[in-house]
C-alpha cells in the first residue's frame, strides 16, 4: 500500500517554510524506500551507488552523478544496489513547470552537482531570502537544460503482457523465446507484441534488451564483475553486453558507472 508523506515545505500550522527542502541519506546495498509519495516534485540524486525508481508506470534507473525527476504525487518506491549517497530536493510544483509531468533520468553536470549538495546544506531555501533565492534560481536553470537519458523501462498496463513482464522480471535470463512466454500469459504473440508496442512504445525484444541493460547495470553497482553480470542479466557474453551497453550510453559499463566517484574525489 502506497503511503503519502506531508508536505515539508509547510509547518504543522500551515505556513510554507519553503520554497525548496533537501534531505540528506546514505543507504546500504539492498535498502529499500516502501512505495510514498509527495506532495512535492522530488529531484533524487546519486553521487555513489545506483538508485532503481519504481512507479506503476515502470522503472528507472540512476546511475552516479544522473538524477531521476518525480513529479508530485506519483508513487514510487527506491531500491539501492551498491551502498548509495542520496540527496534529495522537494520543490514547491509551481517552481518547475518547464520539466516534464512524468519521470525521467537526467545527466548530473558538476554545476548543478555542486548546487544540490550546496542546497543540501541549507535544508531548506526561501525565495524571500536573496542568498537562497539566487541559488533557486540557477538550480531552475540548470534543470531546464537537462536532457533525458535512456534508462528507464516502461511497463504495460494490460493484465496479459504485466504476467510476461513479472516472468521476466524475476529471471532476466530466462531464455524462453515470447511463443512460450505469451502461451504462459494466456494471450497470442501477435497480441503481446501488439500490447508492448503501444503501452511503452517498444518492441518486446527492445524492452527485454533494456530490462537485460538496467539488470546488469544493477548487478555491477553492488559488487559483481562485468563477466558475471552480463550472464546473469541474460547476455550471452561479455562482449555482447559491452557492446550494447556502448550502443545505448556511449561507453563502456565501467566508466560509465565510475564517472560519478570520479567527479566527486576530484571535488
Amino acid at each position: 500500500m502506497s503511503h503519502k508523506c506531508h508536505s515539508i515545505l509547510f509547518g504543522k500550522d500551515g505556513r510554507r517554510v519553503a520554497d525548496v527542502a533537501s534531505v540528506s541519506a546514505d543507504l546500504k546495498d539492498g535498502f529499500v524506500i516502501p512505495e510514498h509519495s509527495h506532495p512535492e516534485d522530488q529531484l533524487l540524486f546519486a553521487s555513489r551507488g545506483v538508485m532503481t525508481v519504481r512507479t506503476r508506470r515502470g522503472a528507472w534507473v540512476v546511475p552516479p552523478m544522473r538524477a531521476v525527476w518525480i513529479p508530485a504525487e506519483t508513487p514510487h518506491s527506491v531500491e539501492m544496489s551498491g551502498p548509495v549517497s542520496m540527496r534529495t530536493l522537494y520543490f514547491e510544483p509551481r517552481l518547475c513547470g518547464s520539466l516534464p509531468a512524468k519521470c525521467f533520468v537526467m545527466n548530473v553536470s558538476l554545476l548543478l552537482r555542486e548546487l544540490i549538495l550546496h542546497a543540501c546544506v541549507f535544508q531548506k531555501l526561501r525565495k524571500r531570502t536573496p542568498v537562497e533565492k539566487r541559488v533557486i534560481e540557477v538550480i531552475l536553470d540548470q534543470l531546464r537544460a537537462v536532457e533525458s537519458i535512456p534508462l528507464q523501462l516502461p511497463h504495460p498496463s494490460d493484465a496479459r503482457a504485466q504476467r510476461v513482464v513479472n516472468a521476466l522480471i524475476a529471471d532476466p535470463a530466462e531464455g524462453k523465446a515470447l511463443g512460450r512466454l505469451c502461451k504462459d500469459s494466456g494471450a497470442s504473440k501477435r497480441t503481446i507484441q501488439r500490447l508492448f508496442l503501444e503501452e511503452t512504445g517498444m518492441t518486446f525484444a527492445k524492452w527485454r534488451q533494456q530490462l537485460r541493460l538496467l539488470r546488469a547495470m544493477q548487478l555491477l553497482a553492488a559488487g559483481e564483475k562485468v563477466t558475471a553480470a552480463a550472464l546473469e542479466a541474460g547476455y550471452n557474453s561479455t562482449s555482447a553486453f559491452i557492446s550494447m551497453f556502448r550502443k545505448q550510453l556511449g561507453t563502456t559499463p565501467r566508466r560509465y558507472l565510475t564517472n560519478g566517484a570520479e567527479a566527486e574525489s576530484a571535488a
